[in-house]
């Protein structure tokens, strides 16, 4: 059973996950989102899925960037910027 849809408490931790992930929240906040998810199943399975879900970015987003392709960008960024001042 999902709770989130009517527990203030869960639709509290449940809002601040990104900050709690990112660690930007007090030592307070911190604790009180960790004893709900210790609490709730629910809340701990969302947890779960988008910690996992930032690792798997995270893990994928580690490749480099062609230098080639680095250049073709920059190129075109240049030529709308080019384009953009001229059309002014």
């Amino acid at each position: 059973m999902v709770c989130f849809d009517a527990d203030p408490d869960c639709l509290d931790a449940l809002h601040r996950l990104y900050h709690f992930l990112d660690g930007e929240l007090t030592p307070e906040t911190r604790q009180a989102i960790e004893a709900h998810l210790d609490a709730c199943r629910p809340c701990l399975e969302a947890f779960d899925f988008e910690a996992e879900l930032r690792r798997v970015i995270a893990a994928k987003c580690r490749d480099n960037v062609p230098h080639g392709l680095k250049e073709r960008i920059a190129a075109a960024i240049d030529h709308d910027l080019a384009e953009g001042l001229q059309g002014s």
